[in-house]
């Protein structure tokens, strides 16, 4: 049910006919912008593991410099893009979709459970939270 759900904006922007339009127009670059941003902090952290002198440190370097869940705000984008493709389309009613990634994303599976395990497994990652933004990107406080 929940990936039936999930999955709205795709099969409003499938089964839609409406000709491509302004909506389209900015919903393709930020999906695109999100699949690029996660993958990119996928690959930053599975190097930075990858890396035996890094064990019990926090990645703060690269996209993890401006937010502690790149890979989740990537996930976001995605969602958020397919859904402008959908409204595109006529889907308005696959609005549900993307609300329900980011409550998910922020409030159960996603920042909220990693935040308090990291916490409690990596002591620098309280400085950490101090100055790197949660889930947004934006500049080092």
């Amino acid at each position: 049910m929940l990936a039936w759900i999930i999955s709205l904006p795709l099969l409003a922007a499938v089964a839609g006919n409406a000709p491509l339009n302004l909506l389209d127009i900015v919903g393709v670059p930020i999906a695109i912008f999100g699949v690029t941003f996660e993958s990119l902090a996928d690959w930053q952290l599975a190097r930075f593991k990858a890396d035996p002198t890094h064990r019990g440190r926090v990645l703060d370097t690269g996209l993890w410099r401006y937010t502690r869940h790149p890979n989740y705000f990537g996930e976001f984008c995605v969602w958020w893009g397919f859904y402008l493709i959908a409204l595109a389309a006529g889907g308005w009613w696959s609005i549900v979709s993307p609300l329900l990634m980011s409550f998910l994303l922020l409030n159960v599976s996603g920042v909220v459970l990693l935040e308090k395990d990291i916490s409690q497994r990596r002591p620098g990652y309280r400085d950490y939270i101090t100055r790197t933004n949660a889930f947004f990107p934006g500049p080092p406080k």
